[in-house]
Formats: C-alpha cells, sequence, structure tokens
C-alpha cells in the first residue's frame, strides 16, 4: 500500500512543513539520506499542551506525551516530504514513497526529574513510523530526556532517512 493510502487508512493527512524557529532548514539531504531538524508536536501550527513529561499535578501525562511524539513524527514525515517534493516535482505524501528506510529516530522528553519513561513516549513516533513505512519504517532509536524543549514543547523528534 502506498504512503498516502496509508496515512488515509491512519485518519492521517500530511500537515505542511513547520517553518523553522530559527537560524536552520527543516529538513537536508546528503547523498542518499535525509536528516530532519527536530520537530516539535505542531497540530495546526499549535502546541497542544507545554510543560515537562511526568506523573503528578502539572505535568504533561505521559501517554499525552506519547501521542505528541507521534504528532512530532507526522511533522518529520511532512519535513521529509517536502524536501524530496521540491526535488521531484511531486506532491509530498507521494514523494515519500522514495523512502526505502527509516534508519534512526532520536526523540527528546522534557522530563520531570523523576521520569524515567522516555523509551515508551518514544514508542508513539516508532509506532507511527512503522504504521506508515511497515518494515521500512523500523529503525534504530535514543530516547533522551532533558530539562527543557524549544517553546516549552514536552517532546521533539528527528528522523534520518535513507531514499532511492
Amino acid at each position: 500500500m502506498s504512503v498516502r493510502g496509508r496515512l488515509d487508512e491512519l485518519g492521517l493527512t500530511l500537515s505542511t512543513a513547520a517553518a523553522p524557529v530559527g537560524a536552520y532548514v527543516p529538513a537536508v539531504r546528503t547523498g542518499v539520506h535525509v536528516y530532519t531538524s527536530g520537530q516539535l508536536p505542531f497540530v495546526d501550527g499549535v502546541l497542544p499542551v507545554i510543560g515537562k513529561v511526568g506523573v503528578g499535578p502539572l505535568l504533561v501525562d505521559p501517554a499525552m506525551a506519547t501521542q505528541l511524539a507521534r504528532a512530532a513524527a507526522l511533522n518529520a514525515l511532512a519535513a521529509v516530504g517536502a524536501l524530496l517534493a521540491r526535488e521531484s516535482g511531486l506532491e509530498a505524501v507521494d514523494a515519500l514513497e522514495s523512502v526505502v528506510r527509516v534508519v534512526k529516530v532520536t526523540g527528546f522528553v522534557a522530563s520531570d526529574g523523576a521520569f524515567t519513561g522516555q523509551a515508551g513516549v518514544l514508542n508513539g513516533a516508532s509506532t507511527l513510523l512503522h504504521d506508515v513505512f511497515g518494515d521500512v519504517g523500523v529503525h534504530a532509536r535514543s530516547a533522551v530526556g532533558v530539562a527543557a524543549l524549544p517553546l516549552g514543547a514536552p517532546v521533539e523528534v528527528e528522523i534520518l532517512v535513507e531514499t532511492r
């Protein structure tokens, strides 16, 4: 099934790649690899929640953070798709057909000091990539707890993909 078909089946739409919030580009190619900058979990241009992930009052629930990691991974795909679309002249979602492997995912979780479930949170990103690409979406991964992320985001995801 095509990437477009899988996204449709999942009820997901590839958004427009988010504009950088600094002096960088959303994605860059070197040879057959495309690297994304860290992508925040914007939904319709807005961060749904801000704060640190953990268990307790005033913290972002880990289940919510998992969904945010999924959104951030979808935004990373939008960045990859936009770059590939500029090169191919295809629509971004169709340009993703040239991805032959998701190589690596690095995820950052703004974590309360007692929170150690970063890997579980990043499963949201990993599952999304597998859902979209099937076995091509299986990847290596790092899940890192950090004190804070840009704009107060609870999670940030970057990906490395191999293309044709």
